[in-house]
């Protein structure tokens, strides 16, 4: 395990200095210039330090270490199938954890052939959006059925599977998300840590990439012993680390299976908005494929949350400050380049075409929706409202070729609760690929 602990500058008390009226002026402010066209002005830099880590609370922090899961014991020996069994076996008897397939893609000169495959994952012809019930795949005739199997990852040595998961992290769904009408058991724990691991385990990745994690230590005592070597950037102000029962700062994760990749570097960021740090964070690495020497870059990050259009223009700085990060650590160009994670913006939002165009990346999962996004990445129901979007994204370079995705859940899976639920651990759904290095 390696902890990657960049660089942080302190923002003294400045958030307890900015009264509550500054912080509603500024967000009117930023409504008012975009209902004009205009792109909200910077805020003094005394509100700004406020507003960058915002979503973090104002009481005094109370940081325990990640011990909660030391009742969780796994032998040096385990498998993944006997983790898997694990998981099955230790929870409650109740509805099926949700499991799906991958849409596997064939070249052009296929297409007749693999049609008939495409439409057949679909009862009648239905709209995309229209309607959630069924598995949602445009009519593509470069899609063939979904005939792999999920647990069998590319067996290719220039292709790999990469995963990227909200897994939502314990502290903020207990004490701050405000979820409605979710069934009885869905945040316990001791049983939501064995839906985690099973969802992971059960798409076999070989790049797996995390954010709102802060369970760290359980996530490595059993990916570890099959093979995978992770490292973990906390948030430098997490929001975890202010409520009650917390088990430390979330932040973001990257594990790599060490059989197929060697690790060349790994680094850090807090993200910087307007040169002011903010509380996101990003992981950078280069992996060498073991068997040819093929090197790649792959990124995680988890942009700063909360609707609005000063919370928009500020995603869009971090996209920015990523974009400007991976091309400094050597991620653009020549390179194979995958970003991945929760980037907190629907596809039309600035940030989005702001790191396509920056990084000169496309979505993975736009080859399945005809260059158009997946539907929804996320589906809850809080205190507010219920919200359907896509947030979640996995963007790779030209150097890159998108060969599956897994697909998501229908409605009739995520059932009438929404996410999370006892079939599912997260609000937000893992997206997942086979991408090949060209």
């Amino acid at each position: 395990m390696e902890t990657l602990s960049p660089q942080v500058h302190s923002w003294g008390d400045a958030g307890g200095r900015v009264l509550k009226q500054d912080v509603q002026e500024t967000f009117a402010l930023a409504e008012r210039r975009a209902k004009e066209g205009k792109p909200p002005a910077t805020p003094p830099k005394q509100i700004l330090q406020y507003l960058v880590r915002m979503g973090s609370f104002t009481s005094v922090p109370a940081v325990r270490e990640d011990v909660q899961d030391a009742d969780f014991e796994v032998g040096s020996i385990a498998s993944r199938d006997s983790l898997l069994n694990r998981c099955i076996g230790e929870l409650p008897p109740g509805p099926g954890l949700i499991t799906r397939n991958f849409v596997v893609f064939k070249s052009r000169e296929n297409k007749a052939e693999n049609f008939d495959g495409a439409k057949s994952l679909l009862s009648s012809p239905r709209s995309m959006l229209g309607d959630k019930s069924h598995p949602v795949i445009p009519e593509n005739p470069t899609v063939s059925s979904s005939s792999s199997i999920p647990h069998i990852p590319p067996q290719k040595s220039d292709t790999f599977r990469i995963l990227t998961w909200n897994i939502l992290a314990q502290a903020l769904a207990v004490e701050h998300d405000n979820f409605v009408g979710l069934p009885d058991g869905t945040l316990n724990w001791t049983e939501r840590r064995l839906r985690i691991l099973h969802e992971i385990l059960l798409y076999n990745p070989d790049v797996i990439c995390l954010q709102e994690v802060d369970h760290f230590n359980f996530l490595n005592k059993c990916l570890v012993p099959l093979g995978y070597r992770g490292v973990f950037c906390s948030k430098p102000d997490s929001p975890c680390i202010y409520l009650r029962n917390n088990n430390g700062p979330d932040g973001c994760a990257l594990f790599y299976r060490k059989e197929k990749f060697d690790l060349m570097v790994a680094s850090s960021r807090v993200l910087e908005i307007w040169r002011v740090q903010s509380n996101q964070v990003c992981i950078f690495a280069q992996l060498s494929v073991r068997a040819t020497g093929q090197q790649f870059c792959v990124a995680t990050t988890h942009l700063k949350a909360r609707q609005g259009a000063l919370l928009a223009t500020m995603r869009n700085e971090q996209g920015k400050d990523v974009s400007s990060y991976l091309t400094a650590c050597g991620g653009g160009g020549s390179k194979p380049l995958v970003l991945c994670g929760d980037f907190n913006a629907v596809p039309s939002e600035a940030v989005i075409s702001t790191i396509k165009s920056r990084l000169s990346v496309e979505s993975a999962y736009s080859k399945l929706y005809n260059n158009d996004e997946a539907p929804y990445t996320t589906w809850k129901v809080r205190g507010d409202g219920e919200y359907c979007h896509t947030l979640d994204y996995i963007f790779h370079n030209k150097h890159l070729d998108v060969e599956s995705v897994l697909l998501l859940p229908t409605e009739e899976q995520v059932g009438p609760s929404r996410l999370p639920n006892l079939r599912y651990a997260s609000d937000h759904i893992a997206i997942a690929c086979d991408l090949r290095i060209k």
